[in-house]
């Protein structure tokens, strides 16, 4: 693998540090580091590769940015919504672009597993999304939650949004049958777990995941800059990297 010159957007955050020391560790370097106040754009084509972990609200300026530098990008930011997978789907048509809510290779593979269970698990197994974080997050639930309750929904053939329950509290009524819940925990430094937990009569099964330090996840990241690097426009996610 060739170098690569990474420009990394949120440079000075937890992941954009971590990123920084992975870069360093896969043998690339760091292009420019960009952060609050300041703008990839006008250092976009001296990189090989962007990769964005900054904040929802700067999306579609850094996308744009990709795009007039004809340049691969990676999103890992969190807190997506509708029109921001829309903003990512309209630069895929220009340029490589891959986007994911978490980058280890470990939960790529959980969220395959969870595809698979949903599928063959009939509608009578109740499924829920339990995820914990450290104290500073501020998005809830997680971004891996969400991949994790889009690829059960995926493996049932619904669709998530309409099938989602979380944040209950109070008279809130049964569980609907088909029904994806989530539930949130805050607390502490936790890097992150997610456990998917499949309750059917008299008996469980629980897939998870337990992310020990978040140099897993820039590890991840790294990994499929080097993957997307030279790819024709398109969008793609971690299942490409491994294969899926």
């Amino acid at each position: 693998m060739a170098q690569l010159k990474f420009g990394v957007i949120g440079h000075k955050g937890r992941m954009g540090q971590a990123l920084e020391a992975a870069i360093g560790d896969a043998g690339h370097s760091l292009c420019v580091g960009i952060d609050e106040g300041g703008s990839i754009a006008h250092h976009a084509e001296q990189c090989d590769v962007l990769v964005d972990f900054s904040a929802p609200g700067a999306l579609g300026e850094n996308l744009a940015a990709a795009k007039a530098a004809g340049k691969p990008i990676v999103v890992g930011t969190t807190g997506l919504e509708e029109p921001h997978f829309v903003m990512l789907a309209e630069a895929a048509r220009a340029v490589p672009v891959l986007q994911s809510g978490n980058f280890s290779l470990g939960v790529t593979l959980l969220a395959h597993l969870v595809q698979e269970a949903a599928a063959r698990l009939g509608p009578e197994w109740d499924i829920e999304v339990l995820e914990m974080h450290h104290r500073m997050k501020v998005d809830a639930p997680s971004g891996t939650a969400k991949l994790l309750g889009e690829a059960a929904a995926k493996g049932r053939g619904i669709v998530l949004g309409d099938n989602m329950e979380s944040g209950r509290h109070g008279m809130t009524g049964a569980r609907g049958q088909g029904a994806i819940g989530f539930a949130t925990l805050r607390g502490g430094t936790v890097a992150g777990e997610h456990s998917v937990i499949f309750a059917g009569s008299e008996e469980r099964l629980t897939l998870a995941h337990s992310a020990e330090n978040r140099m897993i996840f820039a590890r991840g990241a790294v990994k499929a800059a080097e993957w997307l690097s030279g790819k024709p426009a398109g969008r793609y996610t971690m299942n490409d990297v491994l294969g899926l």
